[in-house]
């Protein structure tokens, strides 16, 4: 099957990115990886990030090569994609309790430092950047965006699977992305 569109993964860092990723992968969208970031503890199956998007704003030059791949980009990057491409956004959410812990542990494994805001900080900060984004992304005529989430996905992952192969027009090898999904992963859960 011939997409003409985009496909990009995005959220906030540790919201299930990586894993839809792979999915997409798996069942049949090539996704756009260099594997310079190798799997590690944090992401056991590895992060699937592509360098160039991060200078997209600059160089947008691997969009040529994008159309019919997945690629994943941290959704402050949305901003930068130019508007001579069509795109279909899954946008990864998860409980920001969850996704902040599972940041402070991967941080606090490669020894950075974590930040001086407190959660309750930090999730009113990602709250108005979520909505900001949402926003924006409903005001682009190039953009279609099914919000998966990642809480969800892990509970229900057949009803997850499912709308994302509709809305990526089908064809989609659902049972190998259905195999992806693995609960043992969800580690930072939150009652």
């Amino acid at each position: 099957m011939t997409r003409d569109y985009v496909t990009i993964v995005s959220g906030l860092p540790r919201s299930g990115t990586s894993m839809m990723m792979r999915m997409l992968d798996d069942g049949g969208i090539e996704a756009m990886t260099d594997k310079i970031r190798a799997a590690d503890e944090d992401n056991p199956k590895g992060y699937y990030e592509f360098e160039p998007v991060k200078q997209t704003k600059k160089d947008p030059s691997w969009l040529t090569e994008a159309p019919g791949k997945a690629v994943k980009l941290v959704y402050l990057l949305l901003y930068d994609l130019p508007a001579g491409y069509r795109y279909r956004v899954l946008f990864m959410r998860r409980t920001l309790a969850e996704v902040l812990d599972s940041q402070d542990v991967m941080l606090k494994r490669r020894g950075k430092q974590q930040s001086d805001m407190s959660h309750e900080q930090l999730v009113k900060s990602f709250e108005a950047q979520l909505d900001k984004m949402q926003s924006w992304l409903a005001e682009q005529d190039n953009f279609e965006v099914l919000y998966v989430d990642y809480n969800e996905m892990v509970a229900d992952p057949a009803s997850q699977v499912r709308a994302i192969d509709q809305f990526l027009d089908g064809g989609l090898d659902t049972d190998a992305m259905l195999g992806v999904v693995d609960p043992a992963l969800y580690r930072r859960r939150q009652p």
